[in-house]
């Protein structure tokens, strides 16, 4: 239902029709995309047989997620100008927009790792170059936007430091790792080694950034304890940077044997994944068991909860490239378990949105 307000008698005034379900709508809604995708990139990882259908369908269930959401979100920036503009200056809102690059690189890796089987090769390779333009070009934009918002315009309280702000500055680490895997399609020669090279600035420029944001987050839970209940689920959000940033490595040393650097790749792909996964390992168990902790005192409901899906899924692709340089099981087998853990996650969060959407709950003014 929509709502018009008349200028005069029988006369609505074009530019004030509204959407309702619309106005709440904020960026975090990308994060179904996201945890969709990475379902089927995570599945492509790892060498499960007969399930490229099952993972092709995934992947097309995220590219239509991803046309509708951009669709209700660019609806929402035209009929709701002034709550948008709200957004980018709540401080609880804007990293959110990191989403929106992240959703796109997301399904232009998937549609190259699984999507192919479904929509051919040629079609998936164009796609993919496609999703990756657009998505390196807006993950710079908020990795630069989002923080100088922080800085000059949000009033952000000492103490209140949140995961979620690793959003904006984790989005270049996820074309960084979505790079690689399109090299192969370039000529040889400099074209390749300039993705390669770019993706390595893009995996500096976060891995950076990422290290000034994590003493904050962590200083934050011990100084001031768990997060709010709802906001939980946020903690699993730190694995994204550590699983992508070694997915990235892995993916660059796997298409860069013939470089003249790529044996050094290999090494360090290796040497700085296995502590890296180590500490996500053992983020994942602090997270786990607060998140567990949360839901015994009735953590709600939120889109938060997608929050289970892809930073878990970055830790498989992470892993899964860790087992395919060393050849050991050792990496293979939590990542079968890892998957396990995802698709379990992504179909509690997808079945909890379908009906929270079709409730219209998830369509409501936020609670402060």
């Amino acid at each position: 239902m929509s709502t018009v307000v008349r200028t005069g008698p029988g006369r609505p005034r074009a530019d004030s029709v509204r959407s309702p379900a619309l106005r709440h709508l904020a960026p975090n809604w990308y994060s179904t995309v996201m945890g969709t995708a990475v379902v089927a990139t995570a599945g492509a990882a790892l060498p499960v047989p007969g399930a490229g259908p099952a993972l092709a369908a995934v992947w097309a269930a995220a590219a239509v997620l991803l046309v509708l959401v951009a669709a209700a979100r660019a609806a929402h920036w035209l009929r709701h100008r002034d709550q948008a503009r709200a957004h980018l200056l709540d401080p609880a809102v804007a990293p959110f927009y990191g989403c929106l690059p992240m959703a796109l690189l997301a399904v232009g890796t998937a549609g190259l790792g699984a999507g192919r089987e479904l929509i051919g090769e040629p079609a998936a390779v164009a796609l993919a170059f496609a999703l990756f333009t657009a998505g390196t070009a807006g993950a710079v934009t908020v990795a630069v936007g989002v923080p100088y918002l922080m800085v000059v315009r949000h009033r952000i309280a000492p103490g209140s430091a949140s995961p979620v702000w690793l959003l904006p500055v984790v989005a270049p680490m996820v074309a960084a790792a979505s790079g690689p895997p399109l090299a192969p399609y370039l000529p040889a020669g400099p074209g390749q080694e300039a993705l390669l090279l770019l993706c390595g600035a893009l995996f500096g420029m976060s891995l950076l950034a990422t290290l000034l944001m994590l003493p904050l987050v962590f200083a934050r839970l011990v100084h001031e304890g768990p997060l709010p209940l709802a906001t939980t689920p946020a903690l699993f959000l730190v694995l994204g940077p550590l699983g992508q940033s070694t997915t990235a490595l892995s993916n660059a040393a796997a298409v860069s044997s013939d470089a003249p650097y790529g044996s050094a790749l290999t090494v360090l792909s290796v040497g700085y994944g296995v502590p890296v996964m180590g500490f996500a390992l053992l983020w994942l168990a602090l997270a786990g068991a607060m998140t567990v902790r949360a839901l015994r005192l009735g953590m709600p409901f939120s889109l938060g909860w997608w929050a289970f899906t892809f930073p878990v899924g970055t830790c498989v692709t992470g892993l899964a490239g860790l087992a395919d340089r060393t050849g050991l099981a050792a990496f293979s087998v939590p990542a079968a378990a890892l998957y396990g853990l995802l698709v379990t996650a992504w179909a509690v969060a997808g079945w909890r949105t379908v009906r929270g959407a079709a409730g219209g709950a998830l369509f409501a003014a936020p609670r402060r």
